[in-house]
């Protein structure tokens, strides 16, 4: 479909309808107040039966959050209403694990979803954004009241939520909104009034001079994909284009009750074999079962990565991003630099692969287990060979090491480093990114701009096979305010009793 612009003015927020085409949403209004935060993912405990692992989503996180949201709805700067900007995985639909058979669908299931949930179609998203709503009910009210209000809202897509790509799905949210809006003040507003004041970014949210935000998970190899203006499955356009991250919470971690969703991407070799030996037989079968498919599902990938049919999509992306440039009145030059920074998926090379799902650390264990116990043999008839033996331990040291340093699965410091040249691309006086769900704030560009990561609100309570484990979300979010003098930021934290306070990074 061809590009719209219904705002030209300062039109830096652009929406996607389905295959990628970008419509201008309203454009960023010259706001002298914004606040940022990301990473709620909202339903990551909801599941039905064997699908997922047992609910551990704090209620208390929901209930901070619709503090937060009620305490600036009315606490206004300068009575100016706030534009509210949510950086990515606000809705963890890969968390949500609904069985196929209970829904109303019209994209049949495939058997990858019959066995792990539904799918990133636009009727399945649909779905698991309503049990969303059903499921965070306190959320979804103070949000609506936060619009209703007069504020503006902005989701900016993160790799949790790529499925609102759909255009089913935003308008599904805008109505679930209002729909909670007009329940709590049992009246009739305007909808369109309503509906205005909530915009969906395709890729970034940019005010010149002042932020430029963007989830950054594409600077992950892990959670990036191919096509950000056209996420699609080159195999079928109904679908998106799932990443390393995406096929491994499906295959392996949702199913396996014992890993833990947060930094589960931390576990080595070690780890998950001592992970295998407490399932027992029978669980740590299943374990290498789900492995397998997860590997032959990554490979899969990559053969559709260098299909034709890929071939194909990467024209009309880069047709995209040419008209995009030319609606949005962004050179082109500066979009193209913008996805050079971009990080190459790691489903594209079977090397990436492999270090990925640990196979390269698998197959090193393997391999020195096996010369050591050849050379142990050797020595009964040759004792010179005991020495060399002993080299075998340190040399798999060494090449563990290695192997450990080229598998980056912390992106803290890749997207830090990013912020510099996103700073010169875009010039703003804030870089801001989540994903990582860990608050930062740094000055970078030799002190012309401030990276800060605005955490996370994901939370787990410790209800699990590991009950000393909690995950205490950071609960931060960033103030922007423009003033004569130039735009000044904080980065606060919620808290149950004070309110917003500063939050400390160092």
């Amino acid at each position: 479909m061809p590009l719209t612009n219904h705002d030209m003015a300062e039109p830096y927020v652009v929406e996607v309808t389905p295959m990628g085409s970008p419509e201008a949403a309203p454009s960023a209004r010259s706001a002298r107040s914004m606040l940022v935060l990301s990473d709620v993912h909202l339903g990551s405990d909801i599941g039905d039966g064997s699908l997922t692992r047992a609910p551990t989503r704090s209620q208390r996180v929901d209930d901070d959050l619709a503090a937060l949201l009620d305490h600036y709805r009315e606490a206004r700067i300068d009575d100016e209403p706030w534009d509210l900007v949510i950086n990515g995985d606000f809705i963890d639909f890969v968390g949500i694990a609904l069985d196929p058979s209970r829904a109303v669908l019209s994209t049949e299931p495939t058997a990858e979803e019959r066995a792990h949930g539904l799918g990133t179609a636009e009727d399945h998203a649909c779905v698991k954004l309503a049990r969303t709503a059903e499921r965070h009910p306190g959320v979804f009210a103070s949000l609506a009241a936060f619009v209703g209000a007069g504020h503006h809202l902005v989701i900016v897509p993160g790799n949790h939520d790529r499925e609102f790509h759909w255009d089913k799905v935003k308008s599904d949210l805008r109505a679930l909104l209002f729909g909670a809006f007009e329940l709590a003040n049992e009246t009739k507003g305007s909808a369109d009034d309503f509906f205005a004041r909530i915009r969906f970014s395709s890729w970034f949210y940019w005010v010149e001079g002042v932020a430029y935000i963007e989830h950054g998970h594409q600077y992950d190899s892990f959670c990036a994909t191919d096509h950000v203006m056209a996420p699609v499955s080159p195999l079928d356009h109904r679908r998106l284009l799932p990443g390393f991250s995406d096929v491994l919470l499906r295959f392996v971690v949702h199913p396996t009750p014992a890993i833990r969703q947060c930094n589960h991407d931390r576990m080595g070799v070690l780890a998950y074999l001592s992970l295998a030996a407490r399932l027992g037989l029978r669980g740590g079968i299943d374990l290498v079962s789900r492995f397998v498919s997860a590997i032959v599902e990554l490979f899969r990938l990559r053969r559709i990565s260098l299909s034709a049919a890929a071939a194909t999509l990467r024209i009309e992306h880069e047709r995209l991003v040419a008209h995009f440039a030319e609606v949005m009145r962004i050179d082109l030059r500066r979009l193209r630099a913008l996805l050079a920074l971009q990080a190459r998926p790691v489903t594209r090379s079977i090397r990436g692969i492999m270090a990925s799902v640990l196979l390269d650390e698998l197959a090193l264990a393997l391999l020195s287990v096996a010369a050591f116990c050849a050379l142990a043999i050797l020595g009964f008839h040759r004792p010179s060979f005991v020495w060399v033996g002993a080299l075998v331990i340190p040399g798999w040291w060494l090449v563990h090491r290695l192997l450990s340093r080229r598998r980056h699965v912390d992106p803290q410091t890749e997207l830090a480093a990013r912020a510099a040249s996103l700073a010169r691309l875009f010039p703003a006086a804030f870089v801001v990114m989540g994903h990582t769900h860990v608050p930062v704030c740094a000055v970078v560009e030799e002190g012309g701009a401030t990276y800060v990561n605005t955490g996370s609100w994901a939370e787990d309570d410790g209800v699990h096979p590991d009950a000393s484990f909690a995950h205490r979300a950071a609960r931060t979010h960033l103030v922007i305010r423009v003033r004569d003098t130039g735009p000044e930021a904080e980065l606060l934290a919620w808290d149950s009793t004070a309110g917003p306070r500063r939050f400390a990074t160092d």
